[in-house]
C-alpha cells in the first residue's frame, strides 16, 4: 500500500501551495488532512515500513536478497526508517521514476548501497 495522501490525493503541489497560500509547502512538512480516505501522516508510513523490514530481516540475515517495489515517497520512507531516520528524513532522498537502489549493510550498520542509479535497459 503506497502512502495515503488524505485530501492532497491527487493534486498537484502547484495546486495545494495556491490552495494553502503557502509558497512554501512540501508534503514531508506538512499535516495530512482527512479527504476521501483518512490520510496517513509520514510517521504513520513508516510504522508500515517497520512492519516491512520485520518481515525481510530473517531473509537478510540468511544472505537472501530481498525486493521491494513501490512508488517514490514510500520507498524514501522506508530508506529513512532503514537508516533509522525520522520518517519525514525521507525528503533528503531524492528518488527519479525507473530507477534502481538498495538499501544494504556495512557490518551491522543499515547504510545505502547504490542509490537512484538508471535502471537497465530494455531487452531486445
Amino acid at each position: 500500500m503506497e502512502w495515503d495522501y488524505g485530501g492532497y490525493e491527487g493534486r498537484t503541489t502547484e495546486e495545494i501551495r495556491r490552495d494553502t497560500h503557502d509558497p512554501d509547502w512540501v508534503i514531508w512538512n506538512a499535516q495530512i488532512p482527512v479527504g476521501e480516505t483518512p490520510g496517513e501522516q509520514p510517521e504513520d508510513v513508516a510504522v508500515r515500513c517497520r512492519r516491512v523490514l520485520t518481515v525481510c530481516e530473517p531473509h537478510l540475515a540468511q544472505g537472501q536478497d530481498v525486493a521491494l517495489v513501490a512508488h517514490g515517497h514510500l520507498l524514501r520512507i522506508l530508506t529513512a526508517t532503514w537508516l533509522g531516520l525520522e520518517a519525514r528524513d525521507g525528503r533528503l532522498f531524492a528518488l527519479a521514476t525507473g530507477t534502481v537502489s538498495y538499501l544494504s549493510y556495512e557490518r551491522e550498520q543499515h547504510v545505502i548501497g547504490l542509490w537512484n542509479a538508471p535502471g537497465l535497459p530494455a531487452s531486445d
